[in-house]
């Protein structure tokens, strides 16, 4: 019932939706340096409520090309016990149908114009491009701007990656399935789930729309976003913050499917269709390190 429901919210959505804003066409769409990094954004504030306030964690990285985004509500409850969907009664689960979760995917930059392009998103999707324009206020603080003025953010920058980036893809044709970006010791995992949202206000209100069961609701809120830290953690590959609760403090299990080439690339210890490595700024030995036989 959800997957019919859905697809038909997907064609109305695809014959009626048009990519809002503008979108920079530059011969080379790279971020620039200054911009490259892991980021923290310490507040955010609108033209509605202009006083700075932050209500989640954020984490951003940014790659020449590829990005990640994990955003979690600071009030959202930890859930100590529960070590899947199965565990949460109705009311744990709608409080996961809140988070704002994150994004992934590909950026463009053109001058100070930035476009995010949300290949994988825990949201359901927006008819308004992801556009904003950045300011760099010095080496580690930039505010982001709203194209009309209506939001600004400011974002702090934890680590510069001393140039070293890596991006996986892993595409199922057209969909994006699961990505991995990695900013020095930062990283970023997305998963998708397993099938792509109409639009809608929220994950709230989509469930209300559909009237959504408890096995829809748990398919809906099935889509991964987590950041951690690679080796500055209590264990390697250690996710901090999560969409799904009980992976936080335990580690990254995509990164034990990740191997190298006899030249030292990253490649899947077993075949993956669909797999690319967008950039990838790592020296072999630097690899070496990340991913241990």
């Amino acid at each position: 019932m959800l997957g019919r429901l859905l697809a038909l919210c997907i064609i109305a959505a695809a014959c009626s939706t048009a990519l809002k804003g503008p979108v920079p066409v530059t011969a080379d769409r790279t971020a620039p340096t200054w911009f490259r990094g892991a980021w923290k954004r310490e507040w955010f504030k609108t033209t509605e409520d202009p006083t700075p306030h932050e209500m989640q964690i954020v984490r951003d990285l940014q790659t020449p090309t590829v990005f990640g985004s994990v955003r979690i509500s600071v009030d959202r409850p930890v859930f100590p016990d529960a070590k899947s969907f199965d565990d949460l009664d109705d009311a744990q689960l709608a409080i996961l149908l809140e988070q704002r979760g994150g994004f992934a995917g590909a950026a463009s930059f053109d001058g100070d114009l930035a476009v995010w392009d949300h290949e994988i998103e825990f949201r359901p999707p927006s008819e308004e491009a992801d556009t904003a324009r950045l300011e760099r206020l010095s080496p580690t603080r930039v505010l982001e701007k709203g194209l009309d003025g209506d939001f600004f953010e400011l974002w702090w920058s934890m680590s510069t990656g001393d140039g070293k980036y890596l991006g996986i893809k892993i595409m199922n044709g057209k969909r994006t399935e699961r990505m991995l970006v990695v900013v020095g010791d930062h990283f970023v995992y997305a998963r998708n789930r397993t099938r792509d949202l109409p639009p809608a206000r929220s994950l709230t209100a989509l469930v209300a729309e559909i009237k959504a069961t408890r096995a829809q609701i748990i398919e809906i809120l099935d889509c991964e976003f987590s950041y951690g830290t690679i080796r500055s953690g209590r264990v390697p590959w250690e996710i901090r913050y999560s969409t799904l609760p009980w992976r936080e403090g335990k580690p990254l299990d995509f990164a034990n499917e990740i191997a190298l080439d006899a030249a030292g690339a990253p490649v899947p210890r077993a075949h993956i269709d669909g797999w690319s490595v967008p950039v990838n700024t790592f020296a072999p030995d630097d690899l070496r390190v990340l991913f241990s036989p």
